[in-house]
């Protein structure tokens, strides 16, 4: 948590441990707590696009794009393997333009956009486990 609050320098953005304290084990059970508990709010995932390429093999993922719109971030790495997923093809009706991403806390999951810009080498095992 330290990790993450460190790095988060944005005020727009609360590190939470809400997930310990719900006994969430699996992100679609998180998801679902999120839309249950406030359902007033308009919620994106941020996922990066390493995870995209294995989103596949997650518990219920198809639920987990249906409960939210995603933003996926690009990774060194995944930049042409990603969008080639098995999840990102099942839903690939659901992408959107890059362009058109400002959009998608307004829009209905689901609604999926890839995002380019500066990469990033850091992943949350390694904020985890100290690495």
């Amino acid at each position: 948590m330290a990790r993450a609050r460190a790095l988060a320098a944005d005020p727009r953005i609360a590190v939470t441990g809400f997930e310990a304290g719900i006994g969430s084990r699996y992100t679609v059970d998180t998801l679902r707590w999120l839309v249950r508990r406030r359902p007033a709010l308009r919620f994106v995932w941020i996922m990066g696009a390493d995870s995209l390429g294995s989103l596949h093999r997650w518990r219920r993922f198809e639920e987990i794009l249906s409960l939210m719109p995603v933003a996926v971030i690009d990774r060194p790495g995944h930049t042409l393997k990603a969008p080639s997923a098995p999840a990102a093809q099942a839903f690939a009706a659901a992408r959107i333009p890059e362009a058109e991403a400002v959009t998608l806390a307004g829009r209905h999951p689901p609604a999926w956009a890839f995002l380019h810009g500066p990469r990033s080498d850091l992943s949350s095992t390694a904020l985890r486990t100290g690495a």
